[in-house]
Parts: structure tokens; C-alpha cells; sequence
């Protein structure tokens, strides 16, 4: 039996959900004021990704604080989910330098750890409320390895420049080792089925070296400045 011309019908039961669901706007306007309004003064910033998982004994943590520690001392606000592992390690190299560490954090079903690095935290509800801010006041995406919510970001971050929806910035991959395949398969599979362009592949850099990642944010911005344009500025009222 088709459904297509049978007539849409709600219960009683339907209208308290509906409710809850039309409120629910508004907690999520709130989280894009409050977390506009806290971090609109702290450009230029980089939002750090990695995993969640990285213990401190590990390189890749270790890495990623001496990262932040030189992009804070150059006068970078740092930006991360504010969780443990590298997010951690992010904070914590930050909040050794001159600049602000910034601290994204999300609630989740099983509670995530807020680090105790944070000079700015705040804390979204909505994935995709605090996946904005990480994008808006970026100046750079510095990468490191991680899983599924890492990827996610990096993918984001990759869409949103190629398809013009943010502004072009720096995007960075750390650890060259552990990107390797996944450029491999982009060359391999993505480039070959033309899905991607190969020019696409000039919107990621590989640099493993904390010093370089400095001088290459630093070289990128070099004639154009820090500043969004008009034009970039209005891109980023249509994220």
C-alpha cells in the first residue's frame, strides 16, 4: 500500500515532543551567541585536533604541547575540544605561553574530562554548535593523529575550503607517518575516480617540525594579514 496520498496525522502523544523540539532552537541560538560573543576578541587563533585517547608519555602528545606552546608564544590563541589526550596536551602547551588556551568542550552520554588548562572554556550541548566555532575563528587547522571525531573535523575543515563555504586557511597535518596512507588512498582512489581534483591536494600540508608550523601560518598570511576581508567576513555569516 502506498503512503504517498495518505493524509499526515499526529496523536496526542506527538505534541509534547513537538514542543520540546521547537525549545529546543532556542537553547541552540544561545549556544551560538554565548560562544560567539566569548571568542570574537581572540584572533588570530588555531584550532588543534587529535585524539582523545593519547596519554602523556605518548610522542604524539608531547608533539602536539610543543606545538602549542610555540603558536601561543608567537601569539596564537589556541583552540581545542577541551577533553583529555591531545586536546589536553594542546591546552596545556597554551596555557605555558603568551597567549590564550581555549577549551571547546562537549557534554556526551558518557561524560567527557575537561582539562585543567583552559584560560576560556565553554562547554556546547550541540556537536555541530561547537564544530562551527572551531571553523569560525580559525586561522589555521593544525592536525594531529587521531580517530573518528579527529577525521571528522579534518574532513570538515577540507569540504568547507574546497567548496568556498569557509575561508582559505593553513590546514596542517602532524606526523607524517600516520597520514601517509590516508594521502595514498586520496591520490589512489579519490583523485583517480575524480572525485577530488588533484589541485585539492594543495589544500593540505604535511609538516612534522613545531617551528616549521609557525613559519608556514606565519608565510601563508604573509601579504594578506591576519584580518578577515569584507568578503571573507561575509563567507563566514552564510558557515
Amino acid at each position: 500500500m502506498s503512503l504517498r496520498n495518505q493524509p499526515t496525522t499526529y496523536s496526542a502523544l506527538d505534541k509534547p515532543w513537538s514542543a520540546k523540539e521547537s525549545w529546543r532552537l532556542f537553547g541552540i541560538m544561545a549556544e551560538f551567541v554565548e560562544g560567539t560573543e566569548r571568542l570574537d576578541a581572540i584572533q588570530p587563533a588555531v584550532s588543534i585536533f587529535g585524539s582523545a585517547r593519547t596519554n602523556p608519555s605518548n610522542p604524539h602528545y608531547q608533539l602536539a604541547e610543543q606545538i602549542a606552546k610555540q603558536l601561543s608564544d608567537a601569539g596564537f590563541a589556541v583552540i581545542s575540544g577541551g577533553g583529555p589526550g591531545i586536546m589536553e596536551a594542546a591546552n596545556k602547551g597554551a596555557y605555558s605561553g603568551k597567549s590564550p588556551s581555549i577549551g571547546l568542550n562537549i557534554q556526551l552520554p558518557h561524560e567527557q574530562h575537561r582539562n585543567a588548562y583552559q584560560d576560556i572554556s565553554q562547554t556546547f550541548r550541540h556537536f555541530f554548535a561547537r564544530k562551527y566555532m572551531f571553523v569560525k575563528f580559525a586561522t589555521a587547522y593544525v592536525v594531529l593523529p587521531g580517530g573518528f571525531g579527529t577525521l571528522d573535523e579534518l574532513m570538515e575543515a577540507l569540504t568547507l575550503v574546497q567548496t568556498g563555504k569557509t575561508r582559505k586557511m593553513p590546514i596542517i597535518l602532524v606526523y607524517s607517518e600516520f597520514w601517509r596512507g590516508l594521502l595514498d588512498w586520496f591520490q589512489q582512489a579519490l583523485i583517480a575516480e575524480g572525485f577530488i581534483s588533484s589541485e585539492d591536494m594543495n589544500l593540505i600540508q604535511v609538516i612534522d617540525e613545531p617551528s616549521q608550523i609557525v613559519n608556514a601560518i606565519f608565510q601563508y598570511y604573509e601579504t594578506s594579514g591576519f584580518e578577515p576581508t569584507a568578503a571573507e567576513r561575509e563567507i563566514q555569516l552564510n558557515l
